[in-house]
């Protein structure tokens, strides 16, 4: 009897309508990276008037997660009847769809230019759409893409990059952030409190393990 080797999730983003939650797109990660970098910074009262507040926190962290990626065509460009789009612009698509996570919307800059001329709105900041960085069942994630630094590193004979290394930083949308009851906050909770459960479930290192008999 052969093993059959798990099939392994693939991570990415997603794009959500900010206000219904409705999907717009998905960036799928071509190769899950091997690493990321999380960093948590506490959002601690600062300066704390009195010795009665210095272990007070003002709400959750500020959360940011870098990781790299590499994207490649080498493998489509093998097979070309079956990837007419990789053959055509490379890994154009792909890095398209990446770098739209911090574009506004070619529509929504036209209709506001033309609102603006006909005087009937001032011009505002555009909302991009909600974006969720999706890494596991347990890590579903609202960010804000901070960075996207995108080197390409091999090109076809028509200057299609068919090779590139991307990183990619962002920011965890919490409920500092975020409004509590949008689809964003509701989705930052199940995050948290997934946190909470799995922080729960380790009880396996106990005070005993650690010689502290005094704290039992």
């Amino acid at each position: 009897m052969s093993a059959i080797s798990p099939r392994t999730l693939k991570g990415g983003l997603v794009m959500l309508d900010p206000d219904t939650a409705i999907p717009l797109g998905a960036v799928i990660l071509q190769y899950n990276p091997d690493s990321l970098t999380r960093k948590l910074q506490p959002q601690s009262v600062a300066e704390p008037a009195d010795r009665s507040e210095v272990l007070r926190l003002k709400g959750p962290p500020i959360e940011t997660i870098n990781l790299s990626a590499e994207l490649d065509a080498t493998d489509q460009l093998e097979f070309p009847a079956q990837n007419p789009l990789a053959v055509q612009f490379g890994i154009q698509p792909q890095l398209a769809a990446l770098e739209m996570l911090v574009y506004p919307s070619s529509v929504r800059i036209i209709v506001n230019e033309a609102l603006s001329l006909l005087g009937t709105i001032e011009a505002v900041p555009m909302e991009s759409a909600l974006t969720l960085f999706v890494w596991s069942a347990t890590r579903v994630i609202p960010v804000r893409v901070t960075e996207l630094d995108i080197t390409e590193e091999a090109f076809d004979p028509n200057l299609n990059p068919i090779r590139a290394k991307v990183n990619l930083g962002m920011r965890v949308l919490s409920v500092t952030d975020v409004n509590f009851v949008s689809p964003a906050g509701a989705l930052y909770m199940i995050y948290q409190i997934g946190k909470e459960a799995l922080a729960a479930a380790n009880t396996l290192n106990t005070i005993a393990d650690l010689g502290a008999g005094a704290l039992q």
